[in-house]
């Protein structure tokens, strides 16, 4: 927790406190704890650690969600790590990531993350998604709807949505130049039609027509393609309701906040290092919920200033150094002057 409300290695932590390990003892212990061999099993305790206080209004209602996948750039060489990195499009000065993909809760002013999956090169998309689904029927959430980014847009996809009966609109990439699915993007209003993607599969198109300034101010019309399953609603609901999902974005840059620094050689502890700065950001709104809750009749409304996350962190901090005790000195290693009798 030093380490990641300070953004701090474990090294740098461990030095900081008074009664601390060293840092070489701390990583040897957690080394021994955490195997590539059993990721499977440190992502079940996570996921049961993240979950393990739903409040019961999120249990008894029909709630929104979304899914969306995180890259930590990985920059190292090593044959042994590469193996557990996703190769993606060149970002931040790599084409290597560490990834996790999460599933996002949506009700009302609370926003929670309550699945969370490590990725690996050889795991598909449909498994991915499969695996935090069946995890949010095991905790016994009903999802009125689910989002999707276009990363997520595939045939596999979309008919195991469609097996499981889950309504979800899924963000789809617009391709080709005359074809594909840049034909449907003529005219001057939104409309919904049918539309089947080359590997044959037949989906429920919703086409958006927006405008959005440029640079110079001027309004120019900008397409959004959504595949729509299981939802009756017109193409502007779809494309607002749709924006939701950005809150998963949000909670992505606040886990950068309380993210351990580490140049560690253990794929699981890199991946633990990212579930664990998602059950701070989890902690952070349990107790919002409760701590920042504004007094009176009617739903439960919380006061987004009264708790913000930089107090949560700040808190968190000085209880840590006052338990364990911050080092105030540094011992000089100055040698004493030699006095000299004549």
């Amino acid at each position: 927790m030093k380490a990641a409300t300070e953004g701090i290695s474990i090294d740098a932590a461990c030095r900081d406190l008074e009664q601390s390990v060293t840092g070489n003892t701390l990583r040897d212990v957690l080394n021994k704890q955490m195997s590539v061999d059993q990721l499977r099993q440190h992502e079940a305790e996570l996921n049961a650690a993240i979950a393990a206080r739903i409040p019961k209004q999120i249990r008894a209602r029909r709630l929104e969600a979304a899914i969306d996948e995180h890259d930590e750039p990985f920059y190292g060489k090593t044959p042994e790590l590469r193996v557990h990195t996703c190769r993606s499009r060149a970002k931040q000065g790599t084409t290597h990531f560490f990834r996790i993909v999460s599933a996002y809760v949506i009700y009302r002013q609370m926003r929670l993350t309550l699945a969370v999956t490590f990725v690996l090169p050889e795991d598909k998309t449909v498994a991915v998604v499969s695996r935090l689904y069946q995890r949010l029927q095991t905790l016994g959430l009903h999802i009125r709807v689910l989002y999707l980014d276009r990363g997520f847009c595939s045939g596999p996809v979309i008919a195991y949505l469609q097996k499981e009966q889950q309504p979800a609109i899924l963000a789809c990439t617009i391709r080709g130049k005359d074809g594909g699915t840049r034909q449907l993007c003529q005219g001057r209003k939104s409309y919904r039609t049918t539309y089947t993607f080359t590997d044959g599969t037949l989906v429920d198109m919703a086409v958006v027509a927006t405008l959005v300034p440029n640079k110079h101010k001027k309004r120019h019309r900008k397409w959004q393609l959504f595949v729509v399953l299981g939802l009756d609603w017109q193409p502007q609901k779809i494309y607002q309701r749709y924006r939701c999902r950005f809150g998963i974005e949000s909670s992505y840059r606040i886990l950068r906040r309380v993210r351990i620094k580490t140049t560690s050689r253990n794929p699981a502890f890199r991946f633990f290092v990212l579930g664990f700065a998602l059950l701070m950001v989890n902690l952070w709104a349990y107790l919002r919920w409760f701590v920042a809750r504004v007094p009176g009749r009617g739903p439960h409304r919380v006061d987004p200033v009264r708790f913000q996350f930089q107090t949560f962190v700040s808190l968190l901090r000085r209880a840590i150094e006052q338990c364990l005790g911050a080092v105030m000195a540094v011992p000089s290693t100055t040698p004493k002057p030699k006095i000299v009798n004549y």
